[in-house]
């Protein structure tokens, strides 16, 4: 096998078109970028990891890349291909807030049940805080990865009973934008 061609087929720029919301020259110039950093086409969670890391060099982003990863890796094979990647990366670059609070239910949800159990909740935002390390100050109610599940389960399990589902995930997001900016581990997001 030779290199791969760094044109994409017609019929897969149309897909890709009418999968995300890039241009044709954008999804060009992203497959380009692509096969620089990946010539076999595809994308191991290793390589992935060390990419993602290098955006968070004051904390260990090792495990959250990990959940993102299994979130971009659409048919779960182990790796990302170029589709997956930029219909990924267009719901969490370009998607409205909907789209992209259940890409984030998909990644927070680890079992694929169709509800974020505490635990799993715990999880994320524990791979959240290694991943800003102290960069970011929090306050007392969300000083730790409990602190703050708890804090996100208060406001958001309407029927308590220990899990989100991804209508009480939504609706709480869209109620109150401080829980996107949780979720999201941005003080300046929204």
């Amino acid at each position: 096998m030779g290199k791969q061609a760094s044109k994409l087929k017609p019929e897969v720029l149309d897909d890709l078109k009418s999968n995300t919301e890039f241009s044709d020259a954008e999804i060009q110039e992203w497959y380009k970028g692509f096969l620089k950093d990946c010539p076999n086409g595809q994308l191991s969670v290793e390589e992935f990891k060390k990419i993602y890391g290098n955006f968070f060099p004051y904390g260990d982003a090792g495990k959250f890349a990990e959940h993102v990863f299994r979130t971009f890796d659409a048919n779960g094979d182990g790796t990302i291909d170029f589709r997956e990647f930029l219909c990924a990366l267009s719901v969490t670059s370009r998607g409205k807030l909907e789209q992209k609070l259940k890409w984030a239910f998909t990644m927070y949800d680890l079992d694929g049940d169709g509800f974020i159990t505490r635990k799993e909740m715990l999880e994320i935002v524990t791979a959240i805080y290694k991943m800003v390390g102290s960069v970011m100050k929090m306050p007392e109610d969300e000083s730790t990865p409990e602190k703050r599940t708890d804090k996100i389960f208060r406001q958001m399990d309407k029927n308590m009973d220990g899990r989100l589902s991804l209508e009480e995930f939504i609706e709480g997001a869209q109620c109150d934008p401080s829980i996107v900016r949780l979720l999201q581990c941005d003080p300046n997001a929204c």
